[in-house]
């Protein structure tokens, strides 16, 4: 999983860490094994909050003016061919793990998703493929940003290692 420090200021306000670890709503999934999620932050608005907003996270989708920062590890494209791959267990999990972002992803055409969001992507690790609706692919290695403006797509992992991005997802408006 990944390190997350958050600082803030202390009541005689003194910059100061006020955690270091891992961020409270990180799973490593059970039903995809190697797919991995850790939402690093995320804000309901432009003030700075007194508290961690990610354990009350109702919704990763983030609403006009909101953000979510997250990373995803994608697992090989393998584990979705192994014949232990349980696809209704795992879509569970995603739904359980990823409340909004899950009811996103299209069950006819697998991994498939649009998001009424901007989302900036960094590769963090591996190799990763935005497979866009029309056809269109671009193969992303570490230190590849991505810029995706709520278009359809999916991400593919066709390599033999897990890839690691990191995602900032800023809600949008005006999307249809």
């Amino acid at each position: 999983m990944v390190r997350r420090v958050v600082t803030g200021v202390s009541p005689s306000g003194k910059p100061v860490i006020v955690s270091d670890g891992e961020p409270p709503r990180s799973r490593q999934f059970i039903h995809t094994p190697g797919f991995a999620r850790s939402v690093v932050w995320n804000t309901a608005s432009p003030a700075v909050p007194s508290e961690d907003p990610t354990a009350g996270l109702a919704n990763f989708v983030p609403a006009p003016g909101e953000t979510v920062a997250l990373t995803v590890t994608f697992a090989p494209g393998s584990v979705y061919a192994d014949p232990s791959w349980d696809p209704i267990a795992a879509a569970a999990e995603q739904l359980e793990a990823s409340p909004g972002l899950a009811e996103l992803f299209e069950p006819d055409s697998p991994g498939m998703h649009t998001t009424p969001t901007v989302d900036y992507g960094v590769v963090l690790s591996g190799e990763i493929v935005l497979d866009l609706d029309g056809g269109e692919t671009a193969v992303l290695r570490p230190g590849d940003i991505v810029v995706q403006n709520a278009t359809r797509h999916a991400w593919r992992n066709n390599g033999t290692e897990p890839a690691t991005m990191f995602f900032v997802l800023i809600g949008a408006g005006g999307i249809s």
